[in-house]
């Protein structure tokens, strides 16, 4: 399988000199490559990658036998202190919980004696009390997708018969939040410019999440996102965001975290970013499929077939191996990483290009700014103003 840079496709902004790479610290598992929605603006199923059709529907035992040794060896040998999992999909849940069980066992004995941290991203339609039972068990926690409320999430996240899933994912976070949660990981939200922004946010809030991650839905140069005009001075997508960042900054109390926003600040201030798509913080997620292979990011599925694979396997080659692959070193290079265009910016060190996903052409590959880039740069700029008036107010010796 060709990986992401195999020469066939440029792929720009490989560092001359790569720094060294960084562990990989957190591991996503399709544990089923089937879903029992059919949302239409998901990357997995409706993009230009369609291999998700010839691989295994539930990953083998023997192939989850070695993905566990794999990052257990990857863990010990790089001296980590813990690392995370995610079970994902597909949807994740459609493995049944016997299968479930087994997962979260085989992992957590092939990593130990590293802790392991556990989420299953999942859209919650078959998150009934049996699931939930096993989860406080096993402490594992959960990651729920939710759109808004029922006519903003049903617009998109419906069924193969066309029936909308909000009333199953209701009923699902009701006995997630009054019986367990301790176990809520928080929601997962496309941004859909025809849902207003501060009532898809109050609706969220409902639900008492502990965190809520803003998710720009998936597109590149060649195939834009819905509403993102090619006129660069108009920014739908910054509105949208802004309208909620204003209502969520300038709230009375503790604020929910909203780690879109959070990490923006953060990286404002002088830290680094845990969060793909803003910050240069080197990229340290990899991916294993149903039939064991290791990839990168998965929605480099939405710019080309193949994008995300490395041409390597579980059974056949540690994690340590993807580090040595251009394509890897590349996103551990941070500012070398990045186009001309995103090397002139002032806001690069907080943008850091945007997801690499989002960068792709047809005529030059990941060698551009994000398809989004004015609308991460009037974001950004917007919070920079309003973090920069609220430090100024602040007597001398507190900044």
């Amino acid at each position: 399988m060709p990986g992401s840079d195999d020469g066939h496709r440029p792929a720009g902004g490989t560092a001359t000199h790569p720094a060294p790479t960084v562990a990989f610290r957190q591991f996503v598992l399709k544990l089923h490559s089937r879903c029992d929605l059919a949302c239409d603006h998901c990357y997995v199923y409706t993009m230009t990658d369609q291999r998700w059709r010839d691989l295994p529907r539930i990953m083998p035992p023997e192939v989850l036998d070695a993905t566990a040794r794999r990052i257990g060896e990857h863990a010990r040998a790089h001296r980590l202190d813990r690392v995370s999992v995610i079970l994902h999909g597909g949807e994740p849940l459609l493995a049944g919980p016997e299968r479930v069980e087994a997962a979260v066992s085989v992992i957590r004995q092939g990593v130990a004696p590293v802790p392991v941290r556990i989420t299953v991203q999942t859209n919650a339609t078959r998150l009934d009390q049996r699931y939930l039972s096993l989860f406080d068990r096993l402490d594992v926690r959960l990651s729920i997708s939710l759109d808004g409320d029922r006519a903003a999430h049903d617009r998109h996240r419906r069924g193969p018969d066309g029936q909308g899933s909000h009333a199953r994912v209701e009923a699902a976070l009701r006995r997630l939040t009054t019986g367990y949660p301790h176990l809520f990981n928080g929601l997962l939200c496309t941004v859909d410019l025809r849902n207003d922004p501060v009532a898809t946010y109050l609706s969220l809030l409902e639900h008492r999440p502990p965190t809520i991650d803003f998710l720009l839905p998936h597109g590149t140069w060649h195939t834009p996102p819905p509403g993102r005009p090619a006129d660069p001075r108009r920014t739908p997508y910054a509105r949208w965001l802004i309208s909620v960042f204003d209502r969520w900054y300038h709230a009375p109390g503790p604020p929910i975290r909203i780690r879109l926003f959070d990490e923006i600040i953060q990286l404002l201030l002088g830290g680094a970013s845990h969060l793909a798509g803003v910050g240069l913080s080197p990229v340290v997620v990899a991916v294993v499929q149903t039939d064991g292979q290791i990839e990168m990011d998965d929605t480099l599925a939405a710019a080309y077939a193949g994008a995300a694979g490395t041409g390597l396997h579980v059974r056949r080659d540690p994690f340590d191996v993807a580090l040595d692959l251009p394509a890897v070193r590349s996103q551990q290079s941070g500012a070398a990483a990045l186009c001309a265009t995103c090397g002139r910016c002032d806001l690069r060190r907080v943008c850091g290009g945007g997801l690499r996903t989002h960068r792709w052409r047809a005529d030059n590959g990941f060698d551009n700014p994000s398809v989004y880039c004015p609308d991460l740069y009037a974001l950004i700029d917007h919070i920079r103003q309003t973090v920069r008036r609220d430090v100024a107010t602040l007597p001398r010796a507190t900044r």
